[in-house]
């Protein structure tokens, strides 16, 4: 399964995902059509699947152009989102599978940016994969979404649970937002040398236009401050020790940041 990277609009990534034996193409959180299109044309592939993560315009924005070019292809999305993911066919649940390149994806609910926002994650299928996490606005690099409809003990039970995936964990986040995020992450971490390594290096990737993305979950963990919220650095930084109120803190400080 090859994993095409598409950059649109200002900051967003769309993933297209390649089984490169059967050709065939499918693409998670298609903010706009034509890219897509003109890459699945580029790869001569042919689209079977729309994984959606959740409902914003910047993530659904192409489903319907798309469906008119591939009107066989089946749109993925959570259950709680039934409604307001356009064409939807597929409603997915915590537990539940897809299948895409031979390969299964876990589905995790992971609200908290939206009260039906869901991930994938492809477990590696060897000693030499490292497995894909698609969670669009949940975890980003260095940060995570905003709580436009859920609370911060929301979020922190969804971190929590791809927090405790593998290390070598791919992290493909729907935006291009480190930089922003590690500038953050350093007034309340400043004595963590890796976040200050991270910092500096992605400071040069972004003058050459390089991306960001993916990421790691053990980078996450080494230098996020949301995927660090039960540390006594944070914790000290925010002045408090419960979960919840240490999580709601920071990210009411990111959210004025």
């Amino acid at each position: 399964m090859n994993i095409i990277r598409i950059p649109v609009l200002s900051d967003n990534y769309i993933f297209l995902l390649h089984d490169i034996n059967s050709n065939q193409v499918a693409v998670v959180d298609p903010a706009e059509a034509k890219p897509v299109l003109a890459e699945i044309e580029k790869i001569g592939g042919n689209l079977v699947a729309i994984f959606n993560t959740h409902h914003h315009g910047d993530h659904i924005g192409g489903n319907k152009e798309l469906l008119e070019h591939y009107p066989d292809a089946v749109v993925y999305g959570g259950i709680k989102d039934k409604g307001r993911i356009p064409l939807q066919k597929v409603f997915l649940q915590e537990g539940d599978t897809v299948e895409f390149a031979g390969r299964k994806a876990d589905i995790f609910f992971i609200p908290g940016h939206t009260y039906a926002h869901i991930a994938y994650y492809f477990p590696p299928i060897n000693e030499l994969d490292s497995g894909e996490l698609f969670c669009g606005d949940t975890l980003f690099a260095g940060g995570c979404g905003r709580l436009f409809e859920g609370t911060p003990k929301d979020m922190v039970t969804s971190l929590s649970k791809l927090r405790n995936l593998p290390d070598s964990t791919r992290v493909w986040c729907a935006h291009e937002y480190t930089l922003g995020n590690l500038k953050f992450a350093i007034t309340v971490d400043a004595d963590n040398e890796d976040l200050q390594k991270r910092y500096q290096q992605v400071i040069i990737a972004r003058q050459q236009n390089i991306s960001t993305i993916p990421s790691s979950i053990q980078l996450e963990k080494l230098t996020n401050p949301f995927f660090r919220w039960d540390t006594p650095t944070i914790k000290s930084a925010m002045g408090f020790d419960e979960p919840e109120r240490v999580f709601g803190r920071l990210r009411g400080m990111k959210d004025n940041f």
